[in-house]
């Protein structure tokens, strides 16, 4: 097998997260599609989508989102919000509904509340699927709200023995905002999202909003047979090389399911090692990765929840465990600043009056100094503020 560098491998991924050279505003489509754009938390796709495009405005896309629609916002991978094109919708969507007896992403919690109702999954999701019709024609304000609003749509279906305990306060974060039912249709939101059935509309304030994919874009959710290997493929072109335990993690499915998909697309792959360690590429992308490392973009400030972050190997990105646990957190992740495919760095900002203050952490000399500041400065007016002050370290 042929062995890998670890430079090789930046090089690759660089690329193909299209973090290798600056795109324009009309390449969009492209640049979201490469393995979706996750938004959590919200607003995160629109650092990411800077910096790849810097010339692309906040308003520029919200126009492809909301305006024109060729980009499309609903609960995908992890079962968390992402953004792709419209035209992808079935690799990031139809693709991650289960076969046979696996379990559907994002669901496992929800074992304490059918405990305590006593019902089936299955049967909650069907009668939830039922009612979900009735978003073709609405437009809902507000994650609380839609639950609510589904969860009273539900009740009337439901046995009658059932109704009190669905409406009782919920056994998981807020009993005195959410119901029982509430919690159940929340957990179900996502397979009810990869049938198409609900996508995030036009945010209203600070509030985001839920309709059908057919009413937000005029068409029904389509079936794509070549969609599930397309997922796999867009998995191994942005990560590889990888295995299929990092395909699972970064899917969020069950290992039944993921290695399912996985091995849809295995006559395309062969094997490589990077360390002595054995892992797997697109033969199609053998040419590419093999080729000399390129870094033609020395230097950037990738927001924290980043796609090109999300790589299971972390230590392709950041080889110290002690500093991984600094750019991976729980919650709150920090900028990155990348050097040349590494993590060198981390950064962060907050407002000050009618400015922007960024403050950088690097854990390595980088020569182009004047280059950082240039940037914080650039992504300071991205966010149309200025920059007030930049403590580097």
């Amino acid at each position: 097998m042929a062995e890998l560098c670890v430079n090789q491998i930046r090089s690759f991924r660089l690329r193909n997260h299209h973090l290798d050279a600056v795109y324009k505003s009309t390449d969009m489509e492209m640049l979201a599609g490469a393995c979706g754009m996750l938004n959590t938390p919200p607003g995160v796709w629109e650092t990411a989508m800077y910096n790849r495009a810097p010339e692309c405005g906040l308003a520029d896309m919200e126009q492809h989102l909301y305006g024109d629609k060729t980009l499309l916002q609903a609960w995908s991978l992890r079962g968390v919000p992402a953004l792709f094109p419209v035209p992808l919708s079935p690799v990031f969507l139809s693709a991650l509904v289960p076969v046979g007896d696996e379990p559907w992403i994002y669901t496992h919690g929800m074992a304490g509340a059918m405990d305590f109702l006593k019902m089936d999954s299955n049967t909650l999701l069907e009668t939830l699927k039922q009612v979900m019709t009735r978003l073709d024609d609405t437009t809902i304000v507000s994650k609380v709200t839609l639950d609510k609003t589904l969860a009273e749509w539900m009740l009337p279906l439901l046995p009658a023995d059932k109704r009190d305990l669905w409406n009782q306060p919920s056994m998981y974060g807020s009993p005195d905002k959410q119901t029982v039912g509430g919690a159940v249709v929340s957990f179900l939101l996502r397979p009810c999202a990869f049938s198409g059935l609900v996508v995030f509309g036009k945010r209203s304030g600070i509030s985001p909003t839920f309709t059908s994919y057919k009413n937000w874009t005029g068409q029904m959710l389509k079936a794509d047979e070549n969609a599930s290997k397309q997922l796999v493929r867009s998995y191994l072109h942005c990560y590889g090389p990888s295995n299929v335990d990092g395909f699972v993690n970064w899917l969020g499915c069950s290992g039944k399911q993921g290695r399912r998909l996985w091995n849809m697309v295995s006559e395309e792959m062969e094997p490589v090692t990077l360390a002595g360690k054995k892992s797997f590429i697109l033969s199609d992308d053998r040419e590419m990765l093999f080729s000399p490392p390129s870094f033609d973009r020395e230097i950037i400030l990738l927001g924290g929840h980043d796609p090109y972050l999300d790589q299971r190997d972390r230590a392709v990105l950041q080889p110290d465990p002690t500093l991984q646990k600094q750019i991976w957190r729980l919650v709150a992740n920090p900028g990155a600043v990348v050097y040349r495919g590494e993590v060198a760095g981390i950064w962060t900002s907050k407002k000050k009056g009618k400015g922007m203050e960024i403050q950088m952490k690097l854990w390595k000399e980088i020569h182009r100094r004047q280059g950082l500041l240039e940037l914080a400065e650039e992504y300071a007016g991205f966010r149309q503020q200025k920059l007030a002050g930049i403590d580097l370290q």
